[in-house]
């Protein structure tokens, strides 16, 4: 395709301007990372908010944007060789935006950071999002204890890996980067929406903490948590 209007997901979510990255998204963990990375790379951005609760993200035109209906997911009208780019999975998306902007995948430190980027994906959200079905979703009301120790247990395993990985230093890889921008919405969504803190020994951490409350306070961080914002 060679032109934004072109995608069929234009069709149901149409862009006011065409010219910028849309962004189709939900401010729910993953999709927090891509608006946070968006603000903090000073990248123009257009979102669109796919709502779960009437299946936007099973209609046809989602689908022919992510197969796989989930969020976040984007078009770069600009993208590589100056063709639109249509883009899935977040930390895909975050490793083409700090390519794109040239900010927050310092060349010194890329594989450092890819390495924690990688760590949260296949660890900390699967883990982090199980827990969460179990301690505060429906995962709740099933009698068997054996599902949510095994995530509780895991999940309080991951903490101490990035708590040790903070000792002397304020970020994961040295600098701020996508890295600290894939765990933060993560390490936020454990405490204050899952409530989950005290199960996974969250207060005898040493650098955590403190590490979530740095990240919250940017303020880009504090925009793009809440993108894109709810009708």
């Amino acid at each position: 395709m060679t032109k934004l209007a072109e995608f069929p997901i234009t069709t149901r979510w149409m862009a006011r301007s065409p010219d910028v990255i849309q962004l189709y998204s939900l401010p729910t963990p993953n999709g927090q990372k891509v608006s946070i990375a968006l603000e903090e790379m000073g990248l123009a951005y257009e979102p669109h908010l796919v709502n779960f609760s009437t299946g936007d993200q099973l209609s046809p035109e989602f689908l022919s944007l992510n197969p796989n209906n989930k969020i976040p997911a984007i078009i770069d009208p600009h993208g590589p060789d100056g063709k639109p780019l249509a883009l899935f999975e977040s930390g895909a998306i975050l490793i083409y935006l700090a390519e794109k902007s040239g900010k927050l995948l310092p060349a010194d430190q890329r594989y450092q950071v890819l390495q924690w980027l990688m760590f949260q994906m296949g660890g900390i959200g699967p883990m982090f999002g199980q827990l969460g079905y179990f301690h505060t979703f429906a995962g709740k009301d099933i009698d068997d204890p054996r599902p949510k120790e095994r995530y509780r247990a895991e999940v309080e395993r991951l903490l101490k890996v990035l708590d040790g990985a903070l000792a002397g230093k304020d970020w994961l890889a040295g600098d701020y980067s996508i890295a600290d921008i894939s765990v933060g919405p993560w390490l936020g969504t454990l405490r204050d929406f899952y409530k989950a803190a005290d199960l996974v020994g969250w207060d005898k951490l040493k650098h955590v903490p403190a590490y979530l409350d740095r990240f919250l306070a940017r303020p880009a961080v504090q925009k793009g948590r809440s993108v894109p914002a709810s009708a």
